[in-house]
């Protein structure tokens, strides 16, 4: 039998997963512990009041309440998300390609020699990594606008991708250096999960981050 700590915590979960924001949760929460302790000191357990079924007993009792709801919508903004990423990607090979005279100028050509390679490289590869998020960003935002919070989460997207793509960047490397920089595809395949997975996550992060925040709004 789950204690009152133990239920609570299952239907703040559930509650969560509805699009609950933080602040109805926490009045939810403190008005189901009243009935529960109520309860409890009638000697009637929890599954007695709510039955076997703790989250769905919770999503009702918030739809009951009429609290405000944004569902986080994990799915889909993940499916347009990888949408989004393979646009940017296409925008960002061709200016990669575009690039590449500059890079070579820098490099090989008239007073090349004073340009550091690393400042050379970091031109060359940052400015279409700059192009890859500003397309995938801004393919995202005009494809989810009716997504509650669309915008708050491309914001925090902003901050935590790049980030995330700058973190994963070594751990990438150090994989690609145990395989001996295989090009075996089994070997490409699991690199490329590794940097989908961060990215994954990073997106993850930036529309929970996103719905932080207890005020219910309209737009974005």
């Amino acid at each position: 039998m789950d204690s009152i700590d133990e239920v609570l915590a299952t239907a703040d979960r559930a509650w969560r997963a509805h699009g609950v924001s933080p602040a109805d949760r926490t009045a939810l929460a403190a008005d189901l512990r009243l009935d529960l302790d109520a309860a409890a000191a009638d000697g009637v357990t929890p599954e007695s009041l709510l039955g076997t079924d703790v989250p769905a007993f919770a999503r009702r009792l918030a739809d009951e309440a009429g609290v405000h709801r944004e569902p986080p919508d994990y799915r889909r903004l993940l499916g347009e998300a990888l949408i989004a990423v393979a646009l940017g990607g296409v925008a960002g090979a061709v200016v990669l390609k575009l690039m590449l005279p500059l890079f070579d100028f820098m490099t090989l050509g008239p007073g090349g020699e004073d340009w550091p390679v690393q400042v050379a490289l970091g031109i060359y590869y940052g400015v279409p990594a700059v192009v890859v998020v500003a397309v995938a960003l801004t393919t995202l935002y005009f494809r989810l606008r009716d997504m509650p919070r669309i915008g708050a989460t491309i914001r925090a997207m902003a901050v935590l991708v790049p980030l995330a793509g700058i973190l994963i960047t070594p751990v990438t490397m150090a994989f690609a250096w145990t395989t001996d920089y295989s090009q075996a595809s089994y070997v490409i395949f699991a690199e490329a999960f590794i940097v989908l997975a961060a990215l994954a996550g990073a997106t993850v992060l930036a529309r929970r981050w996103s719905l932080r925040d207890s005020r219910p709004r309209v737009g974005v």
